[in-house]
């Protein structure tokens, strides 16, 4: 059977400075292949053999780009708890069901000196989902873990939680005293 979803999220990295560097790189690449491999004049001062300079711009040329086209982080909140995957490294959701959370606060956070960037990261604040913006949902555990996710409507997804779990958000956005008795 399937959960009815209350709140769906999904977000790639779309940030310009990314793509321009995603695309010099690329450049750079090709144009390297293509000047010693087509035109046969080396490529640098110590010019590897045309296999490597070939390989390195089908994976920086290509593989590479195409692979931040694909990374996605998946959000969504259902009736038996929080959905979750950062595509492709999860390729099936992952699940934390409300009895597993004690308390949850929409947030603003400083993905750099908290976590150390994007992507999935480990932290102060603990364990981090986010690939923009500097807005999430700090959701905290039973078992004492922090997980952020980042998103674009945290209100949106704070809401979402209530209605599905009846847990009301935690206004300090802490959760440093979140309990929840055992049930």
């Amino acid at each position: 059977m399937t959960e009815r979803v209350l709140f769906r999220e999904r977000q790639h990295f779309r940030q310009i400075w990314l793509w321009l560097l995603l695309l010099a790189i690329a450049l750079i690449s090709w144009l390297g292949a293509v000047q010693q491999v087509v035109l046969g004049m080396p490529f640098g001062a110590n010019p590897g053999p045309d296999w490597m300079v070939v390989l390195i711009a089908l994976v920086f040329g290509t593989a590479f780009p195409l692979f931040f086209v694909v990374l996605a982080l998946q959000v969504e909140v259902r009736g038996d708890g929080l959905h979750y995957r950062f595509f492709p490294f999860h390729l099936r959701y992952r699940r934390i069901g409300w009895n597993e959370m004690s308390a949850y606060a929409p947030v603003s956070y400083s993905p750099l000196s908290t976590y150390g960037g994007w992507g999935i990261r480990w932290g102060a604040g603990g364990k981090a989902y986010n690939v923009a913006g500097n807005l999430g949902v700090r959701f905290c555990l039973a078992d004492g873990r922090k997980i952020l996710f980042g998103s674009a409507d945290p209100s949106g997804f704070a809401e979402a939680v209530y209605m599905a779990s009846g847990i009301g958000a935690d206004p300090s956005g802490v959760c440093d005293n979140a309990h929840r008795p055992p049930v």
